[in-house]
């Protein structure tokens, strides 16, 4: 993995332990030489891991709509800035620079951009290691969900495989480097065969 997205929130959160979180990620993706792709705000979980990551020597991608420069506050430090015209093609872009992907705690639009990618691995439109990195226990309720919606027929075997999670960063990146996406085809990423 040469690069990783990194989907998480604008905002701190009200437990300092997702910052220390996000910090020790990007320490950890600047050590492995990990380029970080997120969404190029200088605020809250997501400025803590680029300014982490930046402050050890890592390389960053940021990427951001150009109407959210006044609202998410862009971090001009980043090695890379990409303005975007929407949410749209930020989401496209980050997906296109990423190896594979983490989701750390964060509001709706980190839950959407799980989903977006995981529904993508899904639809076999790719094929990288997604994870999600339960600080806390912040995504226990969100993994029960995904156990319910496979109970309830939503969800095929199958796609329980397309991530993975863990608790701590380092169990967490091992995962994703020994993820194997395969190659299955669009029926068996539906489950169907």
């Amino acid at each position: 993995m040469k690069s990783i997205c990194v989907y998480c929130g604008s905002s701190s959160g009200n437990d300092k332990i997702y910052i220390q979180a996000a910090e020790a990620l990007g320490i950890a993706l600047a050590a492995k030489k990990i380029r970080l792709v997120y969404g190029g705000a200088q605020i809250g979980i997501m400025g803590a891991v680029a300014n982490a990551c930046l402050s050890n020597g890592g390389r960053v991608t940021g990427v951001i709509p150009g109407f959210l420069d006044q609202v998410e506050i862009t971090n001009t430090e980043v090695t890379e800035l990409i303005q975007t015209q929407n949410m749209h093609e930020r989401k496209t872009i980050m997906v296109e620079k990423s190896d594979a992907f983490i989701a750390m705690p964060g509001g709706f639009g980190t839950l959407e951009e799980l989903a977006e990618v995981l529904t993508w691995a899904q639809l076999g439109l790719i094929q990288k290691p997604i994870g999600i990195l339960n600080i806390n226990g912040y995504y226990d309720k969100l993994l029960e969900l995904i156990q319910h919606m496979h109970q309830s027929g939503f969800v095929k075997e199958a796609n329980l495989k397309l991530f993975v999670s863990d608790s701590s960063i380092d169990g967490l990146l091992k995962k994703l480097s020994t993820f194997d996406a395969g190659d299955q085809s669009f029926t068996q990423k539906l489950g169907l065969t």
